[in-house]
């Protein structure tokens, strides 16, 4: 089974957008579980411009499912996992000012700082989980420095898809079965949606998860919420 785990960092831009607590980014997360997510994501980025660290504390305490915190592993990042011990913490190598996440780790050439980082991490007993490219050489780095998971990003096949979606998954098929071959859990996520989530899912035997927010959310504004919910397990399926 492919868990849904769905990122609710655009609820928390919206709230923030306008100030106080609508949309209240703990009942959406506790809405989300209750209409079928099984699992919840947050990237608390450094200037907090969606969701803040605060938030990600009193998450903690109230999701039921799993949860996953991504981010850029710098002091304050390393301490938040410390202190909330999620169910898994995924790196991603964003800048501090990025919009989003646009490339994967190079883990030979990070090879050392993400070793003693996954090192540390594992202390809390949280899953850990690389951001890579759906390349070989990154997959068995990810495995050299001690990840548990890899998430491959999945932008290029999402922005292929409507042209070649045989090549566009390729990659990504060698990638996943590499990767279990090596005894590494298979995550992805970004820029997936409706219209590519079931094809990924039927091309990789082995997916454990993913990790939705944007179009989710997008679809959300129009089909509301638990049903937008539905849909997405329903494409998992």
């Amino acid at each position: 089974m492919t868990r849904l785990s769905v990122n609710i960092n655009k609820i928390a831009t919206l709230r923030n957008a306008r100030g106080g607590n609508n949309p209240d980014v703990i009942k959406v997360a506790k809405d989300c579980e209750r209409f079928g997510a099984q699992g919840i994501t947050v990237h608390p980025r450094p200037d907090e411009r969606h969701i803040r660290y605060a938030d990600v504390v009193q998450l903690k305490e109230i999701v039921t499912t799993e949860f996953n915190i991504e981010g850029y592993p710098d002091e304050r990042y390393i301490n938040l996992i410390k202190e909330t011990k999620p169910t898994q913490a995924t790196l991603v190598p964003d800048k501090p000012d990025a919009i989003t996440s646009n490339a994967g780790w190079n883990t030979l050439k990070s090879e050392s700082f993400l070793f003693e980082v996954i090192a540390d991490l594992k202390k809390t007993g949280a899953r850990i989980s690389v951001f890579v490219d759906p390349k070989m050489e990154m997959v068995e780095g990810a495995k050299k420095i001690g990840a548990d998971r890899i998430e491959l990003y999945t932008e290029p096949y999402a922005s292929s898809y409507n042209y070649n979606r045989l090549e566009a998954i390729k990659p990504y098929i060698e990638a996943a079965a590499f990767a279990n071959q090596l005894g590494l859990g298979v995550n992805a996520g970004h820029d997936l949606d409706l219209s590519n989530l079931r094809f990924l899912k039927q091309s990789l035997l082995h997916l454990d998860e993913v990790s939705i927010g944007h179009a989710l959310v997008c679809d959300a504004l129009y089909l509301g919420l638990e049903n937008t919910i539905q849909l997405y397990r329903r494409e998992l399926k």
